[in-house]
């Protein structure tokens, strides 16, 4: 379920879609969930998910909540700059950067999360649930953990030349 959709310099990519039935008196009443993650390629990405009784309408609110919850992530040289492992309920994220030229190996939600910040070069793991959702969030967990040089240098009180030479 890979919907791909390009506007105002925005990746648009719809992770999952659900169809959820409730059962009532007349039979069953069905109604959508989607999942999707927006970003720029250049860092900065976030992730909606919406529910309607019509797909096009699901799509679309996801796709809102996705861009108001987007945030800036630390990127470097088209990959992240260290490896980092996070847990989010039953889903279980370890991301590892990758020499250039490797590509994104990733399954399904992590790869389109990966598309969506702008990282070209990576190695991923997904553990334990295999929610989409669940996936989804540990990884933008996992980008929130991310730490550049220039911000430990900062908390450590000491210059970057001082830590690395």
């Amino acid at each position: 379920m890979d919907i791909e959709n390009q506007n105002n310099d925005y990746i648009e990519k719809l992770v999952k879609l659900n169809r959820v039935a409730k059962v009532v008196k007349g039979g069953r009443r069905f109604s959508f969930s989607a999942l999707s993650v927006v970003g720029d390629r250049n860092g900065t990405a976030g992730f909606g998910f919406g529910k309607a009784n019509d797909v096009s309408e699901a799509i679309r609110k996801s796709l809102d909540k996705a861009r108001k919850s987007m945030r800036k992530y630390s990127i470097k040289r088209a990959t992240i700059p260290h490896l980092v492992k996070t847990k989010f309920k039953g889903a279980r994220i370890l991301l590892k950067p990758a020499a250039p030229g490797t590509g994104i190996i990733a399954g399904g939600p992590v790869r389109a999360v990966m598309e969506a910040v702008g990282v070209r070069d990576i190695l991923s793991k997904s553990l334990g649930s295999a929610n989409a959702i669940n996936i989804v969030k540990a990884t933008f967990l996992c980008l929130e953990n991310l730490m550049d040089a220039k911000k430990v240098s900062e908390n450590r009180g000491k210059t970057i030349k001082e830590m690395w030479g």
